[in-house]
């Protein structure tokens, strides 16, 4: 059966880095089947999967020829290791509302049958830390079954996890969808895995993985490619080998127990205090 991963994270930690070369991993040293969705207006969810940014949003398709011409042969491109990608794009800037062209998005997917029975994976890579109804559609509506959060030791990072959090708790009985846990996408902030399993446990779950930070990652990006495809024997692309590992053969899937702000605060300052 195919499981269906949405992936949070603040804007900016790395989110859909760590999800194109997990799901590059994934198909490199597992032989799994994936599909990855992006659902950022940027379109930028697939670029180290496909070589750069050059696959036509299924929102561009749709407001510039119509819903017809929304295709699986014409929105869905295949990359680094016959993963599927497609993006949902957005509205222009500044005009409407992204999270509802993630709803179109998704249900049209759907309607044509693009997320296939023989896939393994399919990731949802959603924008940042936001909440509201459009980008929390894959939880609200059951789209995903499953939630991985990145975060790391940053401050902002783990207030955006306890704030996702708070918008799982609220959808978990109506959709089903639960916490795999927190993958931690290394600041080389002190006492940063410490601090990530304090609070993974406050919350829970478990900090499913802790991915060291190591320069290759960007250079393979540099170069339009994840890391696995970029040079699969250095160790980096055996450490995302382990996270796509333990995503394969996890089963602690829990509804989290966000954090009061008092308690939260309490952590962070006791690791700001930290030697």
């Amino acid at each position: 059966m195919t499981r269906k991963i949405a992936i949070y994270g603040k804007g900016g930690i790395g989110k859909s880095t760590t999800q194109q070369n997990t799901a590059a991993a994934m198909v490199h040293f597992y032989n799994q089947k994936v599909f990855i969705h992006g659902c950022d207006p940027k379109a930028d969810s697939t670029r180290l999967i496909l070589g750069g940014m050059n696959q036509q949003t299924l929102m561009d398709v749709l407001r510039d020829e119509g819903e017809a011409k929304v295709t699986i042969d014409r929105v869905v491109k295949t990359g680094f290791g016959g993963i599927r990608c497609v993006e949902s794009g957005g509205p222009e800037p500044g005009v409407g509302c992204a999270g509802r062209g993630v709803i179109t998005a998704i249900d049209l997917m759907e309607k044509n049958g693009a997320y296939t029975p023989d896939l393994d994976f399919v990731f949802f890579d959603v924008l940042g830390d936001v909440v509201c109804g459009g980008f929390a559609m894959p939880i609200r509506e059951g789209k995903a079954q499953e939630v991985y959060i990145v975060a790391s030791g940053e401050m902002m990072a783990v207030y955006a996890a306890n704030n996702i959090c708070k918008g799982l708790l609220k959808y978990a009985k109506q959709s089903g969808v639960r916490l795999g846990g927190i993958i931690c996408n290394s600041r080389k902030v002190d006492k940063e895995k410490e601090f990530l399993e304090e609070f993974a446990a406050a919350i829970g779950t478990q900090l499913l993985y802790f991915v060291p930070r190591d320069n290759v990652v960007q250079k393979a990006e540099f170069n339009k490619k994840t890391v696995v495809e970029f040079d699969p024997e250095e160790n980096q692309a055996h450490e995302y080998g382990e996270l796509a590992r333990k995503i394969i053969e996890n089963k602690n899937f829990v509804i989290p127990k966000p954090m009061t702000m008092d308690e939260l605060e309490a952590m962070v300052v006791k690791y700001g205090l930290a030697d």
